[in-house]
């Protein structure tokens, strides 16, 4: 079976993204623990992490910074 893949994300507070996969499942995912590094850096900046969208698989932000789709699946939460 094939995992679910994000068709929709809406950004929440805190750096939670509410995310809904093509299989009806609507999920929240905690992105905090990605923000670090210089690649993932730029997500502290609200304004930016709120830039999120889908690229029919999983979510991504302008600058190619992206969440395994699998990951995104695994690690999210109802």
């Amino acid at each position: 079976m094939l995992r679910p893949t994000a068709v929709s994300v809406i950004p929440m507070d805190n750096y939670i993204v509410n995310v809904k996969f093509d299989n009806g499942e609507e999920k929240k995912f905690d992105v905090k623990p990605y923000i670090k590094g210089e690649w993932y850096g730029n997500l502290k900046d609200v304004a930016y992490f709120k830039s999120v969208s889908v690229d029919g698989y999983t979510i991504v932000w302008p600058d190619g910074q992206d969440i395994c789709p699998d990951e995104l699946y695994e690690l999210s939460y109802a």
